[in-house]
């Protein structure tokens, strides 16, 4: 099969360049071609060693304004969006590929969908969103039963629940979300037995709402009996959240046994930090982390790392997995208790968590995740 990916969001570096790598790389390895098409003037982080095929218009950035400035980008960014829809369905008609995936998806890609030919399109069409939250769900619903007499559109939601609050729909396909794996590096799990120092890292996008500070202040309160080493990498996108990190590094960085990097990493350089690493903090505490699967936590399941989370982290996951210890969401006093018994009975659940990471990489393997998204466009 040959198979379309429409992308239009660009990004230096994260979770999103190596979903379409996830895509592009298990699509290939069971047996289907890959080929991009962006707007013109798109700009890949990575280069896929796929097909680039050019859409007329460029993308559309809020980065900046705000107002009625913002107010036209919207209107032209939703202008825009139905030329690309136009294009991939002439593109279809055409015979140019036998089948559309849309990697990053919400409601308003099915709205507009619903006034586009390309709802009409005569492949299979496969729009993949990453979690819904309750406000988002009935405007979803309400796209998604709009285009239920098209049935080559086919909504993907990446979720670990069987419904949408409840609430299911024959044209709405559910899905788990894919680990990410390292890819460019010799790799192989370790547990981190024999190392002097159990190294912990927190990695990531910073963002003021992970809430770094407390649980920095928490970390260096706690008391370990074993040697322990924290890693804090950092990538920031907008000038408050690189000011506001530069501020907690200057503020901890002579602390002993705590080193920090701010910077993004990206490629062999990103999965040689994971990899160096014994455990992962994830800390973050939003209720969005209910809804939308983290990729920092899919990331320490694929590399098989232990991680210390909140509990709004995807619980569903913990629920059938123990890869490692939560704490109540916005609780410092329980992080700190979570954190001491988490590194002091490390070599005791070492193993324990090895085994249940091992089952969880295996479920929610890119491989699964590929087959599960070639049999949707296969139905």
């Amino acid at each position: 099969m040959r198979i379309a990916i429409f992308e239009n969001i660009m990004t230096p570096g994260g979770h999103e360049v190596d979903f379409d790598r996830i895509l592009v790389e298990e699509l290939r390895a069971l047996g289907h071609e890959v080929v991009f098409y962006v707007p013109e003037g798109f700009r890949f982080a990575l280069d896929y060693g796929a097909e680039v095929r050019r859409l007329p218009g460029a993308v559309v950035s809020y980065s900046g304004v705000t107002g009625l400035r913002k107010l036209f980008r919207t209107v032209q960014r939703e202008k825009r969006r139905m030329g690309w829809f136009r294009a991939l369905f002439e593109a279809a008609e055409a015979g140019d590929f036998d089948g559309l995936i849309v990697p990053t998806s919400t409601y308003r890609y099915l709205r507009a969908l619903s006034h586009s030919a390309l709802r009409r399109s005569p492949v299979p069409v496969v729009f993949i969103l990453h979690g819904i939250n309750p406000k988002e769900a009935p405007r979803f619903l309400k796209a998604a039963d709009s285009l239920a007499s098209f049935p080559r559109i086919r909504p993907t939601v990446l979720t670990l629940s069987d419904s949408i609050f409840g609430k299911r729909r024959d044209t709405v396909r559910l899905i788990p979300p894919p680990t990410f794996v390292p890819r460019d590096i010799p790799w192989e799990p370790t547990d981190g037995t024999g190392n002097d120092v159990l190294t912990i890292g927190f990695f990531g996008q910073y963002r003021r709402e992970k809430r770094l500070e407390d649980f920095l202040q928490v970390y260096v309160s706690g008391k370990y009996t074993p040697p322990v080493r924290l890693l804090v990498q950092g990538s920031t996108m907008h000038p408050e959240d690189a000011e506001d990190f530069e501020r907690i590094i200057a503020k901890y960085q002579g602390t002993a046994g705590m080193t920090f990097l701010h910077r993004g990493l990206i490629g062999a350089e990103w999965q040689e930090a994971i990899a160096g690493v014994d455990a992962l903090l994830l800390p973050y505490s939003a209720p969005r982390y209910r809804y939308h699967w983290g990729g920092m936590l899919f990331t320490a399941i694929g590399f098989q790392k232990p991680v210390i989370a909140s509990d709004d982290m995807n619980p569903e996951v913990f629920a059938s997995y123990e890869i490692g210890r939560l704490f109540e969401s916005g609780n410092m006093g329980a992080l700190k208790e979570c954190l001491e018994t988490f590194i002091n009975t490390y070599d005791v659940k070492r193993e324990t968590y090895g085994e249940a990471l091992r089952r969880a990489a295996e479920a929610y393997s890119p491989q699964a995740f590929a087959r599960r998204i070639a049999e949707i466009l296969s139905e």
